[in-house]
């Protein structure tokens, strides 16, 4: 990751972080131009995915599929059996 100064548009550093949440962090930052000096801070936050991970989307089918009546549940095996190549 690289960053910039604010301030001179130099690059810079990260000289420390803060772990406020998984999703969450502060950078604390300084200008790796001896000239400016400036130092900030900025942060660094999970907004949202692209793609859910696959291990997530089966999680969540097969607690959606245990939630539904057994007759639902029945007819979806049936389903997924006759979808078998063989």
């Amino acid at each position: 990751m690289r960053i910039y100064c604010t301030a001179c548009d130099h690059k810079g550093r990260i000289s420390s972080r803060e772990e406020i949440t998984r999703g969450y962090v502060k950078l604390y930052c300084q200008c790796l131009d001896a000239k400016c000096g400036h130092t900030w801070v900025s942060e660094l936050t999970f907004k949202h995915s692209l793609r859910p991970p696959t291990q997530r989307l089966e999680m969540l089918l097969v607690e959606r599929i245990r939630n539904l009546p057994a007759e639902q549940q029945q007819e979806l095996l049936l389903q997924f059996g006759a979808a078998q190549p063989g």
